[in-house]
């Protein structure tokens, strides 16, 4: 439970004031132990959910009238169930091990709740009165002191983006994670911006140069013209932008060099995002060598009659699946292959995003966040004709 979150907040506080036991799980208000009527007639307890809406640590108004429930089908005193309020059931976990047993609905008449405290207190007088008229003195506000449970969280605020589309139990598959992003210029930057937005443990962000002007074109939001000025490290400046929001972006202003590998000791993943040549290399081999799955992009570039053409490139490298790597050429080691026209710096920023988000999908789907269908470990896509090539299957004979 969030009490300092409680504090913050009228709605909340009050609910604890008036007795209700909260507890704030994975994006979600929990109001606890609150009784009801099974269809034997019998008083149990169970917890009365619903989704959280901030705006940084100050609640909304509720964006949807809808509550959820961790018990059985709860009735009226006479074991008839509640249909006035059953919206469905079914049973859906929502991290944080909670789960839902069933949803209710219970509009006011104006159409919406005005805050938590309303909308919390009201389905739980709908559903313990009942319980009062078998056993008069049982009561949702239980007046219970609660000790605060929280798990560090890697987010400075809560993530209730999980909560209200109903995942909470898939992001929990990427916590835990220890991610490096080597390289930070173009694409590697849009890898951060995405990767932030998970519960990843922790991010290390690795390049050596400056944030230049140039930069400032490939990269994802604006940066002021006194940022600029201060000619900060790249990974110096990402981290005071995305630290707002995650916990342990962790900056190393250093090239990824033999010198450097120790900085890849406790990852989980990594994400390569530089341009090619010995110094990628040496470094693939080095992930190789501690056995850790990763992924590298590219990006190939021309110019022909007036337009740009080219591809994107993912490719993804598991203990399972190292040997297309090198039998295909899979990652270009040649610093004078395809990245010609991109290496000068154009601005393509949509291709960097687009490169970025590809890697980022495919690493959820490694990790099953997302469905895995063909288990690809190279991808290409062509940007005058819209294609993606899908290549190097799990199982598939080099």
């Amino acid at each position: 439970m969030s009490q300092q979150l409680i504090n913050h907040n009228s709605d909340l506080l009050r609910l604890q004031e008036d007795g209700y036991e909260l507890d704030i799980i994975s994006g979600h208000i929990v109001v606890r132990n609150v009784p009801y009527v099974t269809q034997r007639k019998a008083i149990k307890r169970a917890d009365l959910v619903s989704t959280l809406t901030l705006s940084a640590d100050q609640t909304q108004r509720p964006d949807t009238h809808v509550a959820m429930f961790t018990g059985e089908l709860p009735c009226n005193s006479k074991g008839e169930p509640l249909h006035k309020i059953i919206n469905s059931s079914s049973t859906q976990s929502l991290g944080g091990k909670l789960v839902i047993t069933h949803s209710f609905s219970s509009k006011p008449k104006v159409g919406y709740y005005m805050d938590y405290y309303e909308k919390m207190s009201t389905y739980c007088s709908i559903i313990a009165n009942e319980a009062a008229v078998i056993v008069p003195d049982v009561t949702a506000r239980v007046r219970r002191v609660v000790a605060d449970e929280d798990i560090k969280s890697p987010f400075v605020y809560l993530d209730t983006g999980s909560s209200r589309a109903g995942i909470g139990e898939l992001a929990e598959k990427l916590a835990g994670e220890r991610l490096v992003i080597i390289g930070v210029g173009g694409t590697g930057s849009y890898v951060l911006d995405q990767a932030a937005k998970t519960p990843a443990e922790r991010i290390d962000i690795i390049d050596g140069d400056d944030f230049l002007q140039h930069n400032a074109f490939r990269a994802p939001g604006g940066a002021s013209l006194g940022a600029l000025r201060e000619r900060p490290k790249k990974v110096d400046y990402l981290a005071g932008i995305y630290s707002n929001m995650h916990r342990q972006i962790i900056p190393h202003s250093v090239r990824m060099l033999p010198d450097s590998f120790h900085l890849l000791a406790d990852a989980t993943f990594v994400f390569l995002c530089l341009d090619s040549g010995l110094e990628k290399a040496a470094i693939v081999a080095e992930l190789e060598r501690l056995n850790l799955p990763f992924i590298d992009v590219g990006m190939g570039l021309h110019m022909t009659d007036g337009s740009l053409v080219g591809q994107l490139r993912v490719t993804t490298s598991t203990p399972s699946m190292r040997e297309q790597v090198h039998l295909k050429d899979r990652i270009p080691f040649d610093s004078n292959g395809l990245d010609n026209v991109y290496a000068r710096n154009i601005q393509v920023a949509d291709l960097n995003m687009m490169n970025a988000a590809l890697a980022i999908v495919r690493w959820k789907r490694f990790r099953g966040f997302y469905k895995d269908l063909e288990s690809e470990h190279f991808s290409l896509f062509t940007i005058d004709g819209n294609h993606l090539l899908n290549e190097d299957f799990i199982g598939e004979a080099a």
